[in-house]
């Protein structure tokens, strides 16, 4: 490994290698920030009037198609022969979903970049290793390019499923405040179609994925979708059990003719129970996981600062009296 970074050809490739990593990163960052900046001027783009501000959430929280690069590119491979629909669309769709890529070329673009990791990181690895200037046996070609080709191929799984988990963590922690707006617009005498609207304004900035999933619900129900079926839809979107609880709940209010207000004053108790013993949770972990990083750095050092004056006084007494008396 010395030997290949030692040699320019391999400078250059690691070079290679980390101005690509920095310039992926880059543009990630920038396009997360663009999409977040988009939708939060869309979403606040609207009059003072109640009925222009719901027109204007609707038509800011609506998902459209970026008809870009990507689609094109996907759809020329496509017309090579080279097709890239998943035999599992349907859980990979769902798996976008909750990550938060709900346009239609989503598992198409998924399919092509795994495809090409797949094949890249082989590639990239082997030429790494012929570009030391050294001849690799077969074996270790075969370890290699089979270990890149195993991270390209699992990469991008593990890349939607940590996404989706931060993104149902985001939306988890502003349901308790969203369900407490409800609460208020409900006891206040909004219907439900108003309620999620004007909770989804009013959550525009502080939260903006749980504002975009009720914009979503009251699209649908102005759609003429049924309450039940937009809720679902939601909670399905959301992929958290906290969401698909709440739907649940309010579906079943509505069957069973209760009262939507004392259901949400219900659930809303349960919820702040439910983050605070989440919190209680986090913070009883803290002591397991300092003693980790205390035993590994910290107990040498006070082992070796207690025992340093013991071995110093055998070392200046017990030393020479052991070689003088021999």
């Amino acid at each position: 490994m010395t030997e290949i970074l030692a040699s320019d050809a391999g400078q250059l490739a690691l070079l290679a290698l980390l101005f690509l990593a920095v310039v992926g990163v880059a543009y990630g960052i920038a396009v997360m920030l663009g999409e977040r900046r988009q939708i939060r001027e869309r979403l606040v783009d609207g009059g003072p009037s109640t009925s222009d501000a719901d027109i204007a959430v609707g038509a800011g929280l609506r998902v459209h198609d970026a008809r870009g690069a990507w689609v094109a590119l996907v759809t020329y491979i496509e017309k090579t022969g080279i097709p890239l629909v998943d035999t599992k669309d349907a859980t990979l769709r769902s798996r976008l979903v909750s990550a938060g890529y709900t346009q239609e070329h989503a598992p198409r673009v998924y399919s092509l970049i795994r495809l090409a990791t797949v094949i890249g990181f082989p590639v990239g690895a082997l030429g790494f290793l012929w570009g030391g200037g050294g001849s690799p046996s077969l074996m270790r070609i075969y370890i290699v390019g089979g270990i890149a080709a195993l991270l390209g191929l699992y990469l991008p799984s593990i890349w939607i499923r940590a996404k989706a988990d931060r993104r149902q963590r985001n939306i988890i922690n502003g349901f308790a405040a969203g369900l407490d707006l409800m609460l208020v617009c409900v006891g206040a005498g909004l219907g439900l179609e108003s309620a999620f609207s004007r909770v989804g304004m009013e959550m525009t900035r502080s939260h903006p994925l749980l504002a975009e999933q009720f914009g979503a619900v009251v699209l649908e129900l102005r759609a003429g979708r049924s309450q039940e079926d937009a809720l679902r839809r939601m909670a399905d979107r959301a992929g958290a059990d906290e969401i698909r609880a709440f739907a649940t709940l309010l579906i079943q209010s509505q069957k069973l003719g209760a009262s939507i207000a004392q259901t949400l004053r219900g659930y809303a108790s349960e919820m702040r129970e439910r983050r605070r013993m989440r919190a209680e949770e986090k913070a009883h972990r803290l002591p397991v996981l300092l003693s980790v990083p205390l035993v590994t750095c910290m107990l040498p050092v006070m082992i070796g600062v207690l025992m340093l004056p013991a071995v110093i006084r055998t070392i200046r007494t017990v030393l020479p009296a052991i070689a003088g008396g021999n």
